[in-house]
């Protein structure tokens, strides 16, 4: 999830670079310099694009040209992404849907409907993006 909430924000919290050819054998990848348990972002793979925790496993073989970039988020975000994660897993389900409450015997549906702070009709008010959207602008790139 925190790939998604990266890019949500515009932030991937870069650090160093590396560029170059890679390979990826039995599902391993090795990039000096990255620290065991450090988040990284593999750009112009063909089959391995993302964010990943070093050591990262379970890759799909392949040799590519692209770039490596490490990743340096501050611990009180990587709290809120696990918050988020906590927050996706119990309410995700019954906000991905189009009604708010419904009813079989009365054949009663009611849309959701949700506003962003001007007011405006905002489809994401109810999602993780509108509930933790005042705690994400601390890290919010523009794009």
């Amino acid at each position: 999830m925190i790939e998604q909430i990266c890019a949500c924000i515009h932030n991937y919290f870069y650090g160093d670079r590396y560029s170059g050819t890679f390979t990826i054998t039995g599902g391993v990848l090795t990039v000096p310099g990255l620290l065991d348990g450090q988040y990284f972002r593999i750009c112009g793979s063909r089959l391995n694009d993302g964010v990943y925790q070093y050591p990262a496993t379970g890759l799909t073989d392949e040799t590519f040209t692209g770039v490596i970039w490490d990743m340096r988020p501050p611990k009180s975000f990587l709290s809120l992404v696990t918050e988020i994660e906590v927050w996706q897993q119990k309410y995700g389900d019954a906000v991905s849907g189009p009604y708010q409450s419904e009813s079989f015997d009365g054949y009663t549906y009611t849309l959701k409907s949700g506003s962003n702070a001007s007011g405006q009709s905002d489809p994401n008010a109810s999602s993780w993006q509108g509930v933790f959207r005042a705690r994400l602008n601390e890290w919010r790139k523009l794009a």
